[in-house]
């Protein structure tokens, strides 16, 4: 017997999953075209505003955050609770109180994931060396900026940068923050976005000003002269070489190696380690070298142990009689993170365009970037300069004719 044809389509029925068939093509391509319009704005939204950095070397809750801090008078005033800097972040940043307050802990000082923090801290913030050692809730901490946030901020006030209204449109906000140096190099900052991400490794403050100042004189200029290679706040001993940091300065893309930092005391029989890579934790070491005990892979060792405390990080391996230290760390650098690679993606936001630079593209776009800074600081002083020489000029009219002036007004109607 003949299949009995559905009505829509004048097609036999079957267990095909395309049984609608032309109103399949039909109802299919405007859900690929709802997907496709409804993620596109949240791809740009986390890429633009989200999660990677712009020249100034912040992302914006980073910016939201600094930005509250100065004007709470933070700068040159005293501490404050945390609490109260994150409940005064969130007229800027509405994204909750614990992503405003894990930014602040990232920035300090205590933490210690930045060469050059923003946040004077005080009170437990944390370990970045550590995944245990987490920070004290904001109601027991206390904070300020500290004193290198005078180039964040310096002339805001005076027109060198634009600002934009908050979510709310209830104040305004820089939508850059004018730094008198290339920050993007020296902050260490990482960001995963949709489709793309961003690391940048820290280099050391005064290496940046000084690569900053000749490559103003000179453009061209050998940047490993002034900047000889990145420098991490967990120490450690960097192995690149240098066609390697040539190729990274270059493309912006690549990667270095950062091996731990150890010394043999021979009197207790013991190595005692006190950096380690800034891309690993303490806790992933000894987990990683448990295992190898558990599997026996390194009986040289009897046992290990963290002794961190106030005065720094420091891992003790206690050796048993008659193993050689230097063997043990050799086999030790290959198996777990007291090795590990750091990989470099320097994607920053340029005009709102995310692009992939190498440092001295990227201290060209600063460099312009500063420059128009100060020309509308410039122009904003000879606005403010014009103004008061036109008021300069009339008193100086009425002055040599103060009768005539008098006179004028008590005939205005």
């Amino acid at each position: 017997m003949p299949k009995k044809k559905t009505p829509e389509t004048g097609k036999p029925k079957s267990g095909n999953p395309n049984v609608l068939g032309l109103h399949a093509a039909v109802v299919e391509q405007p859900i690929t075209d709802t997907l496709e319009t409804n993620y596109m704005p949240y791809a740009m939204s986390v890429i633009v505003s989200r999660a990677i950095p712009e020249i100034d070397g912040f992302k914006p809750s980073h910016r939201k955050l600094l930005y509250t801090m100065y004007k709470m008078g933070l700068l040159t005033g005293s501490r404050t609770k945390s609490a109260n800097i994150v409940g005064q972040t969130m007229r800027l940043n509405p994204h909750g109180d614990a992503a405003i307050y894990d930014t602040m802990v990232r920035l300090s000082r205590g933490y210690g994931a930045l060469l050059t923090p923003f946040v004077d801290s005080k009170g437990n913030f944390g370990k970045h060396y550590s995944r245990d050692m987490s920070c004290a809730a904001p109601r027991y901490t206390e904070a300020k900026l500290t004193p290198i946030c005078q180039e964040l901020f310096r002339d805001i006030d005076s027109d060198t940068v634009d600002f934009v209204d908050n979510y709310d449109n209830t104040m305004k906000e820089p939508a850059l923050l004018p730094t008198t140096f290339p920050n993007i190099l020296v902050s260490a900052n990482m960001g995963i976005a949709v489709g793309m991400a961003s690391q940048f490794c820290g280099f050391n403050l005064k290496e940046v000003c000084d690569t900053a100042a000749a490559y103003l004189k000179n453009p061209d200029c050998d940047l490993l002269e002034t900047l000889p290679a990145p420098d991490f706040p967990t120490g450690g001993e960097l192995i690149c070489d240098r066609d390697a940091l040539r190729d990274i300065y270059a493309t912006g893309r690549g990667g270095v190696k950062l091996r731990a930092k150890w010394r043999y005391v021979k009197e207790e029989n013991l190595i005692e380690i006190t950096e380690i890579p800034y891309s690993t934790s303490t806790e992933a070491i000894l987990d990683k070298v448990a295992e190898l005990i558990k599997a026996g892979k390194a009986k040289e060792i009897a046992d290990m142990r963290d002794e961190t405390d106030l005065s720094g990080l420091k891992l003790t391996i206690d050796l048993k009689r008659g193993a050689d230290p230097d063997k043990l760390m050799a086999r030790l650098f290959k198996q777990t993170p007291l090795e590990d690679a750091f990989s470099c993606n320097f994607n920053v936001l340029i005009g709102g365009m995310p692009q992939v630079l190498g440092v001295r593209r990227i201290l060209e776009e600063w460099t312009a970037w500063r420059t128009e800074s100060v020309r509308r600081r410039v122009f904003f002083v000879l606005g403010k300069r014009r103004e008061k020489l036109h008021l300069l000029k009339g008193l100086k009219r009425i002055l040599l004719d103060i009768d005539k002036a008098i006179r004028i007004i008590r005939e205005t109607e």
